[in-house]
Protein backbone atom coordinates (compact mmCIF):
# COMPACT_ATOMS: atom_id res chain seq x y z
CA UNK A 1 0.00 0.00 0.00
CA UNK A 2 1.29 3.48 -0.87
CA UNK A 3 -0.29 6.93 -0.48
CA UNK A 4 -1.40 7.96 -3.95
CA UNK A 5 -2.93 11.18 -5.23
CA UNK A 6 -6.12 11.37 -7.28
CA UNK A 7 -4.06 12.37 -10.33
CA UNK A 8 -1.52 9.60 -9.80
CA UNK A 9 -4.35 7.07 -9.45
CA UNK A 10 -5.62 8.01 -12.91
CA UNK A 11 -2.09 7.92 -14.29
CA UNK A 12 -1.45 4.49 -12.83
CA UNK A 13 -4.76 3.17 -14.12
CA UNK A 14 -4.07 4.22 -17.71
CA UNK A 15 -0.46 2.99 -17.52
CA UNK A 16 -1.52 -0.41 -16.21
CA UNK A 17 -4.15 -0.81 -18.92
CA UNK A 18 -1.61 0.09 -21.60
CA UNK A 19 0.75 -2.52 -20.17
CA UNK A 20 -2.04 -5.10 -20.03
CA UNK A 21 -3.58 -4.49 -23.44
CA UNK A 22 -1.54 -3.40 -26.50
CA UNK A 23 -4.71 -2.13 -28.21
CA UNK A 24 -4.95 0.73 -25.67
CA UNK A 25 -3.37 3.99 -26.79
CA UNK A 26 -3.58 7.67 -25.81
CA UNK A 27 -4.12 10.74 -27.93
CA UNK A 28 -4.56 14.40 -27.14
CA UNK A 29 -2.99 17.82 -26.99
CA UNK A 30 0.57 17.90 -25.56
CA UNK A 31 0.24 14.48 -23.96
CA UNK A 32 3.50 13.14 -25.37
CA UNK A 33 6.77 15.00 -24.83
CA UNK A 34 5.15 17.54 -22.50
CA UNK A 35 3.30 14.84 -20.54
CA UNK A 36 -0.10 16.52 -20.54
CA UNK A 37 -1.27 19.86 -19.18
CA UNK A 38 -1.54 18.40 -15.68
CA UNK A 39 1.16 15.72 -16.22
CA UNK A 40 -1.20 12.72 -16.19
CA UNK A 41 0.71 11.18 -19.11
CA UNK A 42 4.17 12.23 -17.97
CA UNK A 43 6.67 9.54 -18.99
CA UNK A 44 4.21 7.65 -21.20
CA UNK A 45 5.91 8.43 -24.49
CA UNK A 46 9.25 7.15 -23.19
CA UNK A 47 7.66 3.85 -22.17
CA UNK A 48 5.12 3.26 -24.94
CA UNK A 49 6.45 5.31 -27.85
CA UNK A 50 4.86 7.90 -30.17
CA UNK A 51 2.60 5.36 -31.89
CA UNK A 52 0.72 4.76 -28.63
CA UNK A 53 1.05 8.26 -27.16
CA UNK A 54 -0.08 10.55 -29.95
CA UNK A 55 0.16 14.33 -29.83
CA UNK A 56 -2.71 15.93 -31.73
CA UNK A 57 -3.60 19.39 -33.03
CA UNK A 58 -5.75 21.63 -30.83
CA UNK A 59 -8.97 20.28 -32.31
CA UNK A 60 -11.27 18.33 -30.03
CA UNK A 61 -13.56 17.33 -32.89
CA UNK A 62 -10.60 15.80 -34.72
CA UNK A 63 -9.42 14.02 -31.56
CA UNK A 64 -12.80 12.35 -31.06
CA UNK A 65 -13.22 11.60 -34.76
CA UNK A 66 -9.82 9.90 -34.85
CA UNK A 67 -10.55 8.02 -31.63
CA UNK A 68 -13.90 6.80 -32.96
CA UNK A 69 -12.34 5.59 -36.18
CA UNK A 70 -9.59 3.83 -34.27
CA UNK A 71 -12.11 2.11 -32.03
CA UNK A 72 -13.88 0.67 -35.07
CA UNK A 73 -10.64 -1.07 -36.08
CA UNK A 74 -10.29 -2.82 -32.71
CA UNK A 75 -8.18 -0.29 -30.84
CA UNK A 76 -9.10 1.21 -27.46
CA UNK A 77 -8.27 4.93 -27.54
CA UNK A 78 -8.03 7.12 -24.44
CA UNK A 79 -8.50 10.71 -25.59
CA UNK A 80 -7.44 13.58 -23.32
CA UNK A 81 -8.92 17.05 -23.45
CA UNK A 82 -6.74 19.65 -21.75
CA UNK A 83 -9.90 21.07 -20.18
CA UNK A 84 -13.34 19.52 -20.36
CA UNK A 85 -14.77 23.01 -20.90
CA UNK A 86 -13.93 22.55 -24.60
CA UNK A 87 -15.75 19.24 -24.98
CA UNK A 88 -18.49 21.17 -26.75
CA UNK A 89 -16.16 21.44 -29.76
CA UNK A 90 -16.64 17.69 -30.21
CA UNK A 91 -20.33 17.60 -29.34
CA UNK A 92 -21.49 16.23 -32.69
CA UNK A 93 -18.83 13.53 -32.79
CA UNK A 94 -19.72 12.42 -29.26
CA UNK A 95 -23.51 12.58 -29.33
CA UNK A 96 -24.20 11.67 -32.96
CA UNK A 97 -21.34 9.31 -33.76
CA UNK A 98 -19.94 7.66 -30.64
CA UNK A 99 -23.18 7.44 -28.69
CA UNK A 100 -25.19 5.92 -31.54
CA UNK A 101 -22.70 3.46 -33.04
CA UNK A 102 -23.94 0.41 -31.16
CA UNK A 103 -27.61 1.33 -31.46
CA UNK A 104 -27.42 1.88 -35.22
CA UNK A 105 -25.38 -1.12 -36.31
CA UNK A 106 -24.10 -3.04 -33.31
CA UNK A 107 -20.56 -1.67 -33.39
CA UNK A 108 -18.71 -1.37 -30.10
CA UNK A 109 -17.05 2.03 -29.59
CA UNK A 110 -14.56 1.55 -26.75
CA UNK A 111 -13.48 5.19 -26.51
CA UNK A 112 -12.61 6.99 -23.27
CA UNK A 113 -12.75 10.78 -23.33
CA UNK A 114 -11.08 12.13 -20.20
CA UNK A 115 -9.92 15.45 -18.83
CA UNK A 116 -10.10 18.00 -16.00
CA UNK A 117 -13.32 19.74 -15.02
CA UNK A 118 -14.62 21.76 -12.10
CA UNK A 119 -13.85 24.94 -10.20
CA UNK A 120 -12.21 26.02 -7.00
CA UNK A 121 -8.89 26.81 -8.70
CA UNK A 122 -9.69 30.33 -9.97
CA UNK A 123 -9.56 29.21 -13.58
CA UNK A 124 -12.32 31.52 -14.77
CA UNK A 125 -15.40 30.81 -16.88
CA UNK A 126 -13.58 28.87 -19.65
CA UNK A 127 -11.54 26.52 -17.44
CA UNK A 128 -13.79 25.71 -14.47
CA UNK A 129 -17.04 24.27 -15.78
CA UNK A 130 -18.87 21.05 -15.01
CA UNK A 131 -20.37 20.10 -18.40
CA UNK A 132 -21.38 16.56 -17.49
CA UNK A 133 -25.13 17.00 -17.87
CA UNK A 134 -24.94 17.72 -21.60
CA UNK A 135 -23.87 14.09 -21.96
CA UNK A 136 -25.92 12.50 -19.20
CA UNK A 137 -28.87 13.39 -21.45
CA UNK A 138 -27.42 11.29 -24.30
CA UNK A 139 -28.32 7.58 -24.46
CA UNK A 140 -25.39 5.40 -25.46
CA UNK A 141 -22.79 7.15 -23.35
CA UNK A 142 -21.46 6.45 -19.89
CA UNK A 143 -20.53 9.41 -17.69
CA UNK A 144 -18.14 8.95 -14.76
CA UNK A 145 -17.20 11.51 -12.08
CA UNK A 146 -14.91 10.00 -9.40
CA UNK A 147 -14.33 11.74 -6.08
CA UNK A 148 -11.49 9.69 -4.56
CA UNK A 149 -8.09 8.40 -5.67
CA UNK A 150 -9.26 4.79 -5.25
CA UNK A 151 -12.30 5.33 -7.42
CA UNK A 152 -10.40 7.43 -9.97
CA UNK A 153 -7.98 4.57 -10.61
CA UNK A 154 -10.56 1.78 -10.49
CA UNK A 155 -13.03 3.62 -12.69
CA UNK A 156 -10.53 4.68 -15.36
CA UNK A 157 -9.52 1.04 -15.68
CA UNK A 158 -13.17 -0.02 -16.00
CA UNK A 159 -13.76 2.75 -18.53
CA UNK A 160 -10.88 1.58 -20.72
CA UNK A 161 -12.13 -2.02 -20.63
CA UNK A 162 -15.72 -1.01 -21.44
CA UNK A 163 -16.96 -1.47 -25.00
CA UNK A 164 -19.13 1.64 -24.72
CA UNK A 165 -17.94 5.25 -25.02
CA UNK A 166 -17.16 6.65 -21.57
CA UNK A 167 -16.74 10.32 -20.68
CA UNK A 168 -14.48 10.53 -17.66
CA UNK A 169 -14.58 13.82 -15.72
CA UNK A 170 -11.58 14.40 -13.46
CA UNK A 171 -12.06 17.18 -10.94
CA UNK A 172 -8.92 19.28 -11.15
CA UNK A 173 -9.32 20.62 -7.59
CA UNK A 174 -8.79 17.04 -6.38
CA UNK A 175 -5.80 16.19 -8.57
CA UNK A 176 -3.08 16.73 -5.96
CA UNK A 177 -5.14 17.49 -2.85
CA UNK A 178 -6.71 14.07 -2.32
CA UNK A 179 -4.50 11.10 -1.42
CA UNK A 180 -5.10 7.63 -0.04
CA UNK A 181 -3.49 4.23 0.15
CA UNK A 182 -4.23 2.15 -2.94
CA UNK A 183 -3.89 -1.62 -3.26
CA UNK A 184 -0.79 -2.88 -5.04
CA UNK A 185 -2.79 -5.54 -6.85
CA UNK A 186 -4.95 -4.93 -9.90
CA UNK A 187 -8.51 -3.78 -9.18
CA UNK A 188 -11.43 -2.08 -10.90
CA UNK A 189 -14.49 -0.16 -9.70
CA UNK A 190 -17.75 -0.97 -11.50
CA UNK A 191 -19.34 1.76 -13.59
CA UNK A 192 -22.91 2.53 -12.55
CA UNK A 193 -22.57 1.71 -8.84
CA UNK A 194 -22.76 4.34 -6.11
CA UNK A 195 -21.20 3.82 -2.68
CA UNK A 196 -22.04 4.90 0.84
CA UNK A 197 -19.07 7.05 1.82
CA UNK A 198 -20.37 7.58 5.35
CA UNK A 199 -23.10 5.82 7.29
CA UNK A 200 -25.74 7.99 8.98
CA UNK A 201 -29.26 7.90 10.35
CA UNK A 202 -30.73 11.42 10.30
CA UNK A 203 -30.58 12.48 6.68
CA UNK A 204 -28.82 11.62 3.42
CA UNK A 205 -26.58 13.71 1.19
CA UNK A 206 -26.33 12.47 -2.39
CA UNK A 207 -23.32 13.93 -4.19
CA UNK A 208 -20.29 13.25 -6.38
CA UNK A 209 -16.79 14.48 -7.36
CA UNK A 210 -15.34 17.37 -5.30
CA UNK A 211 -18.59 17.96 -3.43
CA UNK A 212 -18.13 14.55 -1.81
CA UNK A 213 -15.45 16.10 0.37
CA UNK A 214 -17.61 19.11 1.19
CA UNK A 215 -20.33 16.71 2.35
CA UNK A 216 -17.91 14.62 4.43
CA UNK A 217 -16.46 17.70 6.11
CA UNK A 218 -19.92 18.98 6.97
CA UNK A 219 -20.86 15.53 8.29
CA UNK A 220 -17.89 15.58 10.69
CA UNK A 221 -18.94 18.96 12.07
CA UNK A 222 -22.61 18.03 12.39
CA UNK A 223 -21.78 14.77 14.14
CA UNK A 224 -20.56 16.85 17.09
CA UNK A 225 -24.11 18.22 17.32
CA UNK A 226 -25.61 14.75 17.22
CA UNK A 227 -26.74 15.00 13.61
CA UNK A 228 -25.55 11.97 11.65
CA UNK A 229 -25.41 12.40 7.87
CA UNK A 230 -25.32 9.52 5.45
CA UNK A 231 -23.17 10.48 2.46
CA UNK A 232 -23.75 8.68 -0.84
CA UNK A 233 -21.17 9.15 -3.59
CA UNK A 234 -22.82 8.57 -6.96
CA UNK A 235 -19.46 8.09 -8.76
CA UNK A 236 -21.30 7.52 -12.05
CA UNK A 237 -24.03 9.79 -13.43
CA UNK A 238 -24.88 7.63 -16.44
CA UNK A 239 -25.99 4.98 -15.73
CA UNK A 240 -27.35 6.29 -12.44
CA UNK A 241 -27.57 3.92 -9.46
CA UNK A 242 -31.31 4.22 -8.86
CA UNK A 243 -31.32 1.48 -6.23
CA UNK A 244 -28.68 3.17 -4.08
CA UNK A 245 -30.58 6.45 -4.21
CA UNK A 246 -33.87 4.87 -3.17
CA UNK A 247 -32.16 2.81 -0.46
CA UNK A 248 -30.59 5.78 1.29
CA UNK A 249 -33.88 7.72 1.22
CA UNK A 250 -35.70 4.77 2.77
CA UNK A 251 -33.00 4.61 5.42
CA UNK A 252 -32.92 8.25 6.59
CA UNK A 253 -36.21 9.64 5.17
CA UNK A 254 -34.67 13.04 4.44
CA UNK A 255 -32.33 13.98 1.60
CA UNK A 256 -30.07 16.74 0.33
CA UNK A 257 -28.72 16.58 -3.21
CA UNK A 258 -25.40 18.40 -3.52
CA UNK A 259 -23.47 19.11 -6.70
CA UNK A 260 -21.06 21.69 -8.10
CA UNK A 261 -22.79 21.94 -11.45
CA UNK A 262 -25.22 24.84 -11.86
CA UNK A 263 -28.75 24.26 -10.60
CA UNK A 264 -31.00 24.36 -13.66
CA UNK A 265 -30.76 21.06 -15.52
CA UNK A 266 -28.31 19.60 -12.99
CA UNK A 267 -28.41 15.97 -11.87
CA UNK A 268 -30.24 17.04 -8.69
CA UNK A 269 -33.43 17.48 -10.69
CA UNK A 270 -33.18 13.95 -12.08
CA UNK A 271 -32.38 12.46 -8.68
CA UNK A 272 -35.30 14.33 -7.11
CA UNK A 273 -37.66 12.99 -9.78
CA UNK A 274 -36.35 9.47 -9.21
CA UNK A 275 -36.97 9.78 -5.46
CA UNK A 276 -40.47 11.06 -6.17
CA UNK A 277 -41.15 7.99 -8.34
CA UNK A 278 -39.57 5.31 -6.18
CA UNK A 279 -39.39 6.50 -2.57
CA UNK A 280 -41.93 9.32 -2.13
CA UNK A 281 -43.76 7.63 0.74
CA UNK A 282 -40.48 7.32 2.65
CA UNK A 283 -39.84 11.07 2.72
CA UNK A 284 -40.33 12.97 5.98
CA UNK A 285 -39.35 16.33 4.55
CA UNK A 286 -38.80 18.23 1.29
CA UNK A 287 -35.97 17.29 -1.05
CA UNK A 288 -33.28 19.96 -0.75
CA UNK A 289 -30.90 20.98 -3.54
CA UNK A 290 -27.54 22.64 -2.89
CA UNK A 291 -25.79 23.62 -6.11
CA UNK A 292 -23.74 26.32 -7.75
CA UNK A 293 -25.55 29.40 -8.96
CA UNK A 294 -26.95 29.77 -12.46
CA UNK A 295 -24.13 31.95 -13.74
CA UNK A 296 -20.83 31.37 -15.53
CA UNK A 297 -18.02 30.43 -13.15
CA UNK A 298 -16.46 33.70 -11.92
CA UNK A 299 -12.73 34.33 -12.26
CA UNK A 300 -12.55 36.52 -9.15
CA UNK A 301 -11.66 34.32 -6.14
CA UNK A 302 -14.25 35.93 -3.80
CA UNK A 303 -16.96 35.64 -6.46
CA UNK A 304 -16.03 32.04 -7.22
CA UNK A 305 -16.23 31.23 -3.52
CA UNK A 306 -19.70 32.81 -3.45
CA UNK A 307 -20.68 30.84 -6.58
CA UNK A 308 -19.65 27.38 -5.31
CA UNK A 309 -21.48 25.31 -2.66
CA UNK A 310 -19.67 25.34 0.67
CA UNK A 311 -19.54 23.37 3.90
CA UNK A 312 -21.50 26.14 5.60
CA UNK A 313 -24.32 25.71 3.08
CA UNK A 314 -24.57 22.00 3.84
CA UNK A 315 -24.52 22.59 7.59
CA UNK A 316 -27.25 25.24 7.37
CA UNK A 317 -29.55 23.14 5.18
CA UNK A 318 -28.93 19.96 7.16
CA UNK A 319 -29.89 21.67 10.44
CA UNK A 320 -33.02 23.06 8.81
CA UNK A 321 -34.03 19.73 7.31
CA UNK A 322 -33.29 17.82 10.53
CA UNK A 323 -35.70 20.03 12.44
CA UNK A 324 -38.41 19.92 9.78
Amino acid sequence: MASTSYLEGIRQGIWEEMERDPSVFCLGEDIGIYGGAFKVTDGFIERFGPERVVDTPIAESAIVGAAFGASLTGLRPVAEFQFMDFIGCAFNQITNMLAKAHYRWGAPAPVVIRGPSGGGVHGGPFHSQNPEMYFVHTPGLKVVCPGTAYDAKGLIKSAIRDNNPVIFFEHKFLYRRIKEDLPAEDYTVPIGKARVARQGRDLSIITYAAMLHVALEAAEILAKEGIELEVVDLRTLLPLDREAIATTVRHTNKVIILHEDTRTGGIAGEVAALINEEAFDDLDGPIVRITSRDTPVPFSPPLEDYFLPKVADVIREARRLKSY
